[in-house]
């Protein structure tokens, strides 16, 4: 079994139920918190998928919308604890 491989049948599928489940918590959480931690996490799955992919299909540059995405899921993380903490 080569990289690529694994890659396409158990870690993508691994990493699209880990969305799914995530936005399931997403539509059902309890509070606001707990939504904006679902957001975050489908974020970070969201870039582990655009890594394997760069991985599979050999093309580094890719990787260059991941840390974009990663920059931008770190901002809101921070601005929205900010929020909650000022909301107190």
């Amino acid at each position: 079994m080569t990289l690529p491989t694994i890659g396409l049948y158990i870690v993508l599928p691994v990493l699209l139920l880990a969305v799914l489940l995530a936005f399931v918590r997403l539509a059902r959480g309890p509070s606001l918190p707990v939504r904006a931690l679902a957001l975050d996490l489908m974020a970070t799955t969201g870039i582990g998928l655009i890594a394997v992919f760069a991985v599979i299909a050999d093309r580094p540059v890719v990787l260059d919308v991941a840390i974009v995405l990663a920059m931008t899921s770190f901002l809101a993380t921070v601005a929205f604890a900010y929020y909650v903490e000022r909301r107190r």
